[in-house]
């Protein structure tokens, strides 16, 4: 039975150390679900698409606090 996700559109949490918000240069952090970027600062929630982070402010959509809070939850 073949798996829901390819291993090849995982992304390494490793990598997301290096990567920061295109609009404030500030440190992102890996939604719950593992499918958004999100910066605080900006309040913009990134994509990641086949484990590639869409880092393009065309890409992005607006967060307000509390969606960053649900979508952060557990993540410090």
């Amino acid at each position: 039975m073949p798996s829901a996700v390819d291993p090849r559109h995982i992304i390494d949490v490793r990598s997301l150390e290096m990567l920061v918000c295109p609009l404030t240069k500030t440190r992102l952090t890996l939604s719950a679900d593992h499918t958004e970027l999100i910066s605080v600062a900006a309040r913009l929630a990134f994509p990641i698409t086949k484990g590639v982070p869409l880092l393009s402010l065309d890409e992005a959509r607006g967060v307000d606090p509390e969606e960053i809070k649900a979508l952060t939850q557990g993540h410090s």
